[in-house]
């Protein structure tokens, strides 16, 4: 996996993705590459796996930016949810002989082929955010602290009940339960699905075993609670399922564990032509979310999704462009994680980004305020 690569080096670059203090830490501004420009000529490819959501057409655009930046020309690739398409792209920038390879994978387990071919021409390869696994052939892994989302999820969750503050406090007017909840779970073929779910597990576990929370459908397991691709119409169709299965007899529902904000929606449209809500004011359940996708902060506006996870996909950009530049100047990135991501064959070195939790309140200062989103994009549910 550490190869050498014998491209020519910009004299005097390189790049140091800083120490984090701890496993999964940011630490924010620290990390930074060198102040010359790569050479003009390198192109990197780019393969993002879907336009459908909001969220990778951000990343593409703010990757293509941060890679010119630095000196880069970007082939930017979607591949539309289409695991072929993505595995044909990237087979044409390796033939094409590009300098490095920045990849969000759909199915992380289907580029072996690939991945093989790229260590073979000495083309590095970047994960970025979904990690590839089955691989001894993945030279690093740029992502957020996964783990971490699932805990802000379930804490999230647990505030929009009442039974902690926003700060993660248990108060003193918690309702005693048991309080009906069901869970989602991202996409099976994702990684980072498995983390999402295991956060908000361990976060979750005390109120189960404590009877405050109750899944009465009893789906408790990540298979049987997943949505392949983080399909919206798929996330409707399972709550639909739920409800007609196990709520018919007018038990209520208080809130629903949702990883993404696509989901989250499909979940809230299910809710909603059932009858409840439409807003949390009057009645709907507590659905989480993540991306900040501005559809979804939209509705938490109009006091209809309670919250979501922020994840600044223009700093994902920057540090994996940044890793970019290292390998093609001559140096290795430096992690500041090298436990957490076992891809079943090596544990791929990992920088790794801090996330944030945004409730109603937050939104100015989180997102508007931070350039992220604009209030034109809000209202109009598209950052497009």
């Amino acid at each position: 996996m550490r190869r050498r690569i014998t491209m020519a080096v910009a004299t005097g670059a390189v790049l140091v993705l800083g120490l984090a203090a701890c496993s999964g830490g940011d630490d924010g501004d620290a990390p930074g590459g060198s102040e010359t420009t790569a050479a003009p000529t390198a192109t990197v490819g780019v393969a993002m796996p879907t336009k459908t959501s909001e969220r990778w057409i951000r990343d593409g655009d703010a990757l293509v930016a941060e890679l010119g930046e630095l000196g880069f020309e970007a082939d930017l690739q979607f591949a539309d949810d289409d695991v072929e398409v993505q595995l044909e792209q990237i087979d044409a920038m390796i033939e094409a002989e590009v300098d490095a390879i920045v990849v969000a994978a759909i199915d992380g387990t289907s580029l072996g082929e690939q991945l093989e071919a790229a260590e073979a021409a000495g083309i590095p390869v970047i994960a970025y955010d979904r990690l590839l696994r089955d691989t001894g052939d993945l030279d690093f892994y740029v992502t957020f602290d996964n783990y971490a989302v699932g805990v802000a999820q379930a804490k999230a969750l647990l505030a929009g009940l009442g039974l902690v503050d926003w700060a993660g406090v248990p108060t003193d007017t918690a309702p005693t339960g048991p309080l009906n909840v069901e869970l989602f779970a991202g996409s099976l073929d994702d990684n980072n699905a498995y983390f999402f779910w295991q956060g908000a597990i361990d976060t979750l576990e005390p109120y189960f075993e404590d009877g405050t929370l109750v899944v009465k459908s009893g789906q408790t397991e990540i298979e049987q609670t997943a949505i392949l691709r983080w399909s919206e119409d798929g996330a409707k169709a399972r709550m639909d399922e739920l409800l007609a299965s196990h709520y018919a007899d007018g038990s209520e529902i208080a809130a629903v564990l949702s990883p993404y904000d696509g989901i989250s929606r499909g979940i809230i449209t299910s809710l909603q032509e059932a009858g409840m809500g439409p807003t949390l004011a009057d009645g709907l359940p507590v659905v989480t979310g993540q991306d900040a996708e501005a559809a979804s902060v939209l509705l938490m506006q109009e006091g209809v999704q309670s919250s979501t996870v922020f994840k600044d996909t223009r700093r994902l950009a920057h540090f994996a462009a940044l890793a970019v530049e290292s390998y093609v100047n001559g140096e290795e990135p430096e992690p500041n994680d090298t436990t957490s991501y076992d891809n079943g064959v090596e544990v791929v070195p990992a920088y790794l980004l801090d996330v944030e939790s945004v409730y109603l309140e937050d939104i100015t200062t989180q997102l508007l305020d931070s350039g992220y989103l604009t209030q034109e994009q809000i209202d109009a549910g598209s950052a497009g």
